[in-house]
């Protein structure tokens, strides 16, 4: 009987073995095949992200070159405004100098009309 027991434990054994080894396959098969998806989701994550990143460093670049563009015309525009302002200042230099009398008169008139305003 002993010899009956023995030889129904091998079949069992074997089969448990057998099933064993097909749920390591099985599973070391879905491991390869979640590492795979797992590895292109991260591709394609990483792809958005450098997608991504070079549009905000474009984004970048083009507001920078704008900057440095306003600021040139900003730049243009204030040499242009003192450049008139001296002009101005000379052109009003080169009156008080041949008309000092009127230059006076004018600067008195204006005080007194600014004094006036100012009261009110």
């Amino acid at each position: 009987m002993n010899k009956q027991v023995s030889s129904t434990e091998q079949p069992v054994n074997d089969r448990i073995d057998e099933r064993a080894e097909r749920i390591k396959q099985a599973t070391s098969a879905a491991v390869a095949s979640t590492r795979d998806t797992v590895d292109r989701a991260a591709e394609h994550v990483e792809e958005g992200l450098h997608h991504a990143t070079d549009k905000a460093a474009s984004a970048a670049h083009k507001a920078s070159d704008k900057v440095a563009e306003v600021s040139e015309r900003g730049r243009e525009v204030y040499d242009h405004t003192m450049d008139r302002a001296d002009e101005w200042l000379e052109q009003a230099r080169d009156y008080v100098r041949e008309k000092p009398v009127q230059s006076v008169a004018i600067a008195l008139g204006a005080g007194w009309l600014l004094g006036r305003i100012l009261r009110r």
